[in-house]
């Protein structure tokens, strides 16, 4: 049922309630039993659902009806209501009776006094948080039915799994599996002697020769020396020129490295007054 309309004064100026006396009204025709409490109230015996929808269309006089009363039967209704009516369904019995008490306090206010004016604003403005409020509950819904990622619909990639989800490993057969390790003993299969390819060795400069180097030569410089003049000699004899090449830089890599370790342990000092300037090592 909606139970969000427009409770103003009708087009023709008659006021809320003033349009039949009151007396007995008949019983629901149908349409909603057992959506809502049933009232017996004075003058009326039905439904909340349809007292509202009398009321709103001002057939029937609130005047003479008691809210005590109304609101009395709905708190016991409430109270009593089985499990399976949902939270919602509950909400909504007391939103018809708080429209229920807002048509019948129309009733007790002139049509032009200020306080109608404030009520009046007032139910404009739960107008249209009920609007709202059936707007979010009818999105609710529609994304309540849409399909559930991991459930109704899967992301590319990921198969769908039914039931307990075990991960699949490689199947293998243990007997198989002795007989092929077996074979490798066999003396009819000849022997893999396929060449594994190592490239050769660089003899290169390490740091461990350098930093005995450096200390080695500081011992006759208390003054210090530059770092070029810590270096390694270079190899004489016939060598090819890439050769000489790789161990000049692994020279003065493994002596600045060398040099560095010393001074971070407080064996030596390193400085360098300007920037491209030659590094002086001294001893401590």
């Amino acid at each position: 049922m909606d139970v969000i309309a427009d409770s103003g004064d009708r087009h023709d100026g008659t006021n809320v309630g003033q349009a039949l006396p009151a007396g007995p009204v008949d019983e629901d025709p149908g349409e909603g039993e057992g959506a809502s409490p049933h009232l017996t109230l004075d003058g009326f015996t039905g439904t909340l659902e349809h007292l509202l929808t009398l009321a709103r269309a001002q057939t029937i006089n609130l005047a003479d009806m008691s809210l005590a009363a109304l609101l009395d039967q709905l708190t016991v209704a409430l109270r009593q209501a089985p499990a399976a009516v949902p939270l919602g369904q509950k909400a909504d019995w007391v939103v018809m009776a708080a429209w229920l008490v807002q048509l019948r306090t129309r009733l007790l206010l002139p049509a032009n006094a200020p306080g109608q004016r404030e009520a009046a604003a007032e139910a404009g403005q739960l107008r249209g948080r009920l609007v709202a409020l059936e707007a979010m509950q009818a999105l609710a819904g529609w994304l309540e039915q849409r399909p559930q990622l991991g459930q109704d619909v899967f992301a590319r990639g990921r198969p769908e799994l039914f039931g307990v989800s075990v991960d699949a490993g490689p199947a293998i057969d243990v007997i198989e599996f002795l007989w092929a390790s077996l074979a490798l003993f066999d003396d009819e299969t000849p022997p893999d002697t396929v060449l594994v390819y190592r490239p050769a060795p660089l003899a290169l400069h390490t740091v461990t020769q350098a930093r005995a180097r450096i200390l080695r030569r500081l011992k006759d410089q208390p003054e210090g020396v530059a770092l070029n003049q810590l270096l390694p000699d270079e190899a004489s004899g016939a060598d090819e020129p890439s050769r000489r090449v790789r161990l000049r830089r692994s020279g003065w890599a493994a002596t600045f490295v060398a040099g560095l370790e010393l001074a971070k342990q407080g064996d030596v000092v390193m400085e360098q007054g300007e920037d491209f300037e030659p590094i002086h090592v001294a001893p401590v």
